[in-house]
């Protein structure tokens, strides 16, 4: 993370953590302003920056992004290496506030886009419960290794949200990450929004506060 996260402190004494990662050739201030309102007063929002780096996707051009993205057809290549070392500085991220005496189920982590699909795969990844991880917009990377790559417990809340008329990840991959998930996965659900391309709506955040609300809830 080279560059310094944005963060909110938690209005009210600090209980629990939510960890939202944005999209590609985003910055963290991207999502901070929205996760500032969904949240509890309890909570602190933790909106890393990707580093920049040049991605094949867009022309091998420079912009931030957690890992290189080779192509958006759910059976292209992936950036396995770079998907795994972004995973670690998320699990760093996590880590960081659990030894602030943060307990790792009143952790959230979520993202859109190709921040969605990180958050889910840390989220995966990782050893301890989290209290749960929203998946916007997103896919499930390197699908084929689950549920063999699972590390948390199957019964982590997954809540994943897609527009119908998504023109950039499309849909149908969604449902698709959706429907491998719900093999392995005890608690995930797929929320769909008629009409919306890639980006979020007030439902959306609607459903993600509510879903806030269910599995950390104010102390």
């Amino acid at each position: 993370m080279a560059v310094a996260p944005v963060i909110i402190q938690s209005a009210a004494k600090h209980t629990s953590t939510l960890i939202f990662l944005h999209g590609l050739g985003d910055t963290g201030h991207g999502w901070a302003t929205s996760m500032g309102m969904i949240r509890t007063p309890d909570m602190k929002v933790i909106c890393p920056t990707a580093p920049k780096m040049p991605v094949t996707l867009n022309a091998g051009f420079c912009m931030p992004s957690w890992f290189d993205l080779k192509t958006l057809d759910i059976g292209g290549p992936e950036d396995e290496d770079g998907i795994k070392n972004a995973t670690k500085n998320v699990h760093e991220l996590i880590r960081s506030e659990i030894q602030g005496g943060i307990s790792a189920n009143r952790i959230m982590l979520g993202g859109f886009s190709q921040g969605g699909a990180l958050a889910l795969y840390a989220a995966l990844t990782f050893t301890e419960p989290l209290a749960g991880v929203m998946a916007l917009s997103c896919w499930l990377p390197m699908h084929k290794s689950f549920p063999g790559s699972l590390k948390c417990p199957n019964t982590v809340p997954v809540l994943q949200c897609h527009g119908d008329c998504d023109p950039v990840v499309p849909y149908k991959f969604g449902q698709l990450s959706s429907s491998v998930l719900k093999t392995f996965m005890k608690n995930s659900q797929f929320q769909s929004y008629r009409g919306l391309s890639h980006t979020s709506s007030e439902a959306e955040l609607e459903d993600m506060k509510k879903f806030i609300e269910k599995y950390v809830r104010r102390q």
